[in-house]
């Protein structure tokens, strides 16, 4: 399969989309609109994430969770099935807009990865507002990482990966690591990436969304780069410089107020040499994978993943992912 590519999947859109979507409109937008509005709601909505680490979430029998211990953070392994390449792993960044949601709450993520990608999963439980900073959640990446090279994993069987806010956190970590000069790992995988902080209206999809108010979404932008350069690659990864980085797998839906920066995000990374396959899901909603409990759609979405991951393990090593390793 050929990595570098446009897919715009053309699958028949099913009921329970259409009625998933109707459902959204009229709930969680109305919702997200009141609690991205004030900073106390942030710190309580944080408050929630953190007694919601408590709940036991469901999974499947097969999958097999374990907890995991870093120099200021935690997070979990997950193993999405048996015989996986021990070898290899998947980093996974959560999403919840850097305030809230946990490795748990992704669990309908992160145990579909690791089946799909015949690898273990690390999801990162990495320190987040309105407590910590853009900063520390970097930090936190970039010593998980550290970590998995330091128990004997090679950079390019490692895979980035991560959703909304955690797809930030994978491209961030990964402009970090080429900038440092440290070894870049072998893929990347961003749903529904919220790569641009800087304070611009998002007028595209701003009424089809059926999840995310436009106007919130710059709300909060506004309050996590407060005293920082929202034009800085580390703030905003939609305005760096991708040269060097590895193949790049980019999932949004067509609805998304976010798709237009994923869709940036592909231009960039194309313009600076890195292949880049983009899928672009007609009238998803945003990071639609999550939902692969009740959406066909979702459960097609790691199958088109599990692809990626192929071609990326059949790709020739080129001179640069030599040296990079």
């Amino acid at each position: 399969m050929r990595i570098d590519r446009d897919l715009v999947p053309d699958y028949p859109l099913s009921w329970q989309a259409r009625a998933l979507t109707g459902v959204m409109y009229g709930t969680l937008k109305p919702f997200s609109s009141l609690l991205m509005r004030h900073p106390v709601a942030l710190a309580c909505a944080n408050r929630l994430g953190d007694l919601a680490r408590l709940v036991q979430m469901p999974h499947p029998p097969h999958v097999l969770i374990a907890p995991e211990e870093f120099s200021s953070c935690g997070g979990e392994w997950i193993r999405g099935g048996p015989k996986l390449d021990e070898g290899k792993v998947v980093l996974y960044f959560h999403g919840g807009g850097y305030f809230s949601c946990s490795p748990r709450t992704h669990r309908s993520i992160t145990w579909r990865l690791s089946a799909a990608t015949r690898r273990p999963v690390l999801a990162l439980d990495y320190r987040q507002g309105p407590v910590f900073k853009l900063a520390d959640s970097l930090a936190d990446a970039l010593d998980a990482y550290d970590c998995l090279l330091g128990r004997g994993h090679a950079p390019g069987d490692v895979i980035l990966a991560g959703d909304s806010a955690g797809g930030h956190l994978t491209l961030v970590t990964m402009l970090a690591l080429r900038d440092g000069g440290l070894p870049l790992p072998g893929a990347a995988i961003c749903l529904s990436p919220w790569a641009d902080l800087t304070d611009f209206p998002r007028r595209a999809n701003r009424w089809q969304d059926p999840m995310l108010p436009a106007g919130r979404v710059r709300w909060l932008a506004r309050r996590w780069t407060s005293g920082l350069d929202p034009r800085d690659p580390l703030v905003s990864p939609v305005l760096g410089d991708f040269t060097g980085l590895p193949p790049l797998m980019i999932v949004t839906g067509s609805t998304e107020v976010l798709r237009d920066e994923a869709r940036r995000v592909a231009e960039r990374a194309r313009q600076a040499g890195v292949p880049v396959r983009y899928e672009e899901w007609p009238r998803m909603p945003h990071v639609f994978p999550i939902l692969a409990d009740v959406l066909p759609e979702a459960r097609l979405a790691f199958r088109h993943m599990k692809q990626f991951v192929s071609a990326v393990a059949a790709r020739p090593a080129s001179r640069g992912d030599s040296a990079a390793a």
